[in-house]
C-alpha cells in the first residue's frame, strides 16, 4: 500500500475516531472500505435496458393495446397478436417475442407492473410478487 495524504474537518477526524474506536478499527481502515465501496459502484454495470431505437417503436406499435387491454387475458391476447408475451422478470415484467427473447422491461413501455397490477386490480397471473392482491 501507498501513504496518501488529504485533509479533513475536525468534525469529520471526531466522527470518524468515535466510529474507529467503537468498531475496534484504525481509522484508515474506515476511510480504504468507504473509497472501495464508492468505486465498486461507480465500476458497476449499468441497469439493464434495451435500446431505445428498439423500444420507440415497439412503445408505438403496442400503445392502444396496453391502453385498452381491459385485464391480464384481454393484454395476453392483443399482445399474442402482435407476436409478443409479457413474462415475469424479478419484481416486474418484460416483453418478450413469442420464441422467449427478451426486447425490454414493460416499464420501458410506459407500463410498469405495478400500474398494470392497479389498473387491472389483480396482479399478473403466477406472478412471485403480490403486490398486497391474494
Amino acid at each position: 500500500m501507498e501513504d496518501v495524504s488529504f485533509k479533513l474537518s475536525r468534525e469529520m477526524q471526531r466522527a470518524l475516531a468515535t466510529i474507529a474506536r467503537h468498531e475496534d478499527v484504525t481509522i484508515g481502515a474506515i476511510v480504504r472500505g468507504a473509497i472501495e465501496r464508492d468505486l465498486r459502484r461507480r465500476q458497476a454495470k449499468p441497469p439493464d435496458r434495451a435500446d431505445e431505437r428498439l423500444v420507440a417503436p415497439l412503445r408505438a406499435l403496442l400503445a392502444d393495446d396496453l391502453a385498452y387491454a381491459s385485464g391480464w387475458k384481454d393484454l395476453a391476447q392483443r399482445l399474442r397478436r402482435k407476436g409478443y408475451v409479457l413474462r415475469e422478470a424479478g419484481g416486474g415484467l418484460v416483453l418478450c417475442d413469442t420464441d422467449g427473447k427478451r426486447l425490454c422491461k414493460a416499464s420501458e413501455l410506459g407500463c410498469s407492473y405495478i400500474r398494470l397490477a392497479e389498473r387491472f386490480n389483480a396482479p399478473f397471473p403466477h406472478h412471485r410478487h403480490r403486490l398486497g392482491y391474494r
